[in-house]
């Protein structure tokens, strides 16, 4: 029996991607439609890549940020 279930998060039915490693933009994709869509970014690899810069590139500011203004 295979069920694929239509309000439940897209990596709980049974032809996700069976283990096979997902993309940048797969994870980003499901992370933005909370679990429901693995392709709603499209198939361009800039895009994942351009979060994932984005994120690093905040969190690191976030602590230079931190480190500058509590050593005043």
């Amino acid at each position: 029996m295979k069920a694929n279930y239509s309000y439940a998060s897209a990596v709980f039915n049974a032809d996700f991607n069976n283990f096979a490693p997902i993309t940048a933009n797969q994870a980003w994709s499901l992370f933005f439609t909370l679990g429901k869509n693995d392709a709603a970014l499209g198939d361009n690899p800039e895009v994942g890549k351009l979060f994932t810069n984005i994120t690093i590139a905040s969190v690191v500011t976030f602590m230079l940020g931190a480190c500058i203004f509590t050593s005043i």
